[in-house]
């Protein structure tokens, strides 16, 4: 960037930071009350259930608090939510909180049936070892980057991802998967084992080759064959259609990626990230409040149900994409606060409701009717990591 460039983006950034920042106090003080009100839900629900099992909150069905084991893909979000509550407050209430919905998640460490690890280790004891340094926390991460790179496949290049849905796809792959592999490239680090990080760097790559349109939006599934390493069939499994562009989908991937860059410097994921970004932020369907429809697709727009967990993904891989220095950055800022705005004026749950969530509007599976228009507590992580980012910013 040039010198004045440079100059209006500080200026922006600066601009964009100090507005917000009367509004961030509030929302952790309303997070707070939520995740108390959260706790007694979960407490009651636990009670109603004569499965041992379950440990923490998924979302609202009939509402009622649905709770996971931790076999389940969300099970670490709720253990990072406060994680991230110590961090935006610096309540020591919130560690021992943290720790109680961290620990029963241990046993996932050598589950070899999933991609998860990420999202399930990652999360939660991920951001409790940043945050404590506990030596056993590290043990059990390295043990579930491990367990997780069994699951790749040289042939293809990728990590496998499902293992249901054996009678559509031999080998699936799909977008979301790119966020496990910041475990990967952790583990490298804490190693020096270079596996790890060839894994992820293979896989990040087939998933720019082969899960991307020209348009730069992407397919959610990706079906390999494992004997030849060839592509089989493009789909989206969650989405409207195997053509359209499913939100939350495109949000991974700019999040996928752009991470991708943080850990490599490797230009072309940071390149392909840019593209992401424009094909999102530019798409005519793109509502004005930044929160997207479920699919860009859905041709009951604007009568479609929204996602605020694709809000809250992109609001949070948009705050990481304006620190690295591009002609962009202070766009790519003040978008991201734009659209934690709208999440936090217009799609936050009112204090004591829907049993402790924190956001509304957000659609996990509509073709299977499941999570529409619900709280869902991924949508509040990406939400509460997006604002800790800005925090971070700031500082």
């Amino acid at each position: 960037m040039t010198r004045i460039t440079s100059f209006i983006a500080f200026f922006y950034c600066c601009l964009a930071l100090n507005m917000s920042h009367a509004q961030q106090k509030k929302i952790v003080s309303q997070a707070g009350r939520q995740f108390k009100t959260a706790f007694e839900e979960i407490k009651l629900a636990k009670n109603r259930s004569n499965d041992k099992t379950l440990v923490s909150p998924r979302s609202l069905r009939a509402d009622t608090i649905f709770l996971v084991s931790p076999k389940d893909w969300t099970s670490g979000f709720f253990a990072g939510n406060l994680w991230y509550m110590y961090e935006l407050s610096g309540d020591k209430y919130w560690i021992e909180k943290a720790r109680e919905f961290t620990e029963p998640l241990e046993m996932q460490k050598n589950n070899g049936t999933t991609h998860d690890m990420g999202f399930k280790l990652f999360c939660s004891y991920g951001n409790g070892l940043r945050i404590t340094g506990d030596p056993k926390y590290k043990e059990i991460l390295l043990t579930a980057a491990k367990t997780l790179s069994t699951r790749f496949n040289p042939k293809i290049g990728c990590l496998r991802s499902w293992d249901h849905n054996a009678d559509k796809w031999q080998f699936p792959v799909i977008i979301d998967n790119m966020l496990n592999l910041e475990l990967l490239f952790w583990a490298t680090k804490q190693t020096g084992d270079s596996s790890y990080y060839k894994i992820a760097t293979s896989h990040a790559d087939k998933t720019m080759q082969n899960h991307y349109r020209p348009d730069n939006s992407s397919y959610h599934v990706i079906g390999y064959n494992p004997e030849t390493g060839q592509v089989e069939k493009r789909n989206t499994h969650q989405g409207y259609s195997d053509a359209s562009s499913w939100a939350r989908g495109q949000a991974w991937g700019l999040y996928g990626f752009t991470m991708c860059f943080r850990e490599t410097k490797n230009k072309a994921y940071l390149n392909h990230a840019e593209k992401i970004a424009a094909y999102i932020l530019n798409h005519p369907s793109m509502p004005r409040d930044l929160v997207p429809y479920w699919d860009y697709n859905d041709p009951k727009i604007p009568d479609a149900p929204r996602d605020a967990s694709a809000a809250a993904v992109t609001a949070s891989a948009l705050y990481e994409l304006s620190t690295m220095n591009l002609p962009k950055s202070a766009f790519y800022l003040e978008t991201a606060n734009k659209i934690m705005k709208s999440l936090s004026s217009e799609y936050t749950c009112k204090p004591g409701t829907n049993k402790g969530f924190l956001l509304t509007s957000s659609t996990g599976h509509l073709p299977s009717n499941l999570e529409v228009n619900v709280p869902i507590v991924y949508a509040d992580y990406y939400y509460l990591e997006a604002l800790k980012r800005a925090k971070n910013l700031k500082k």
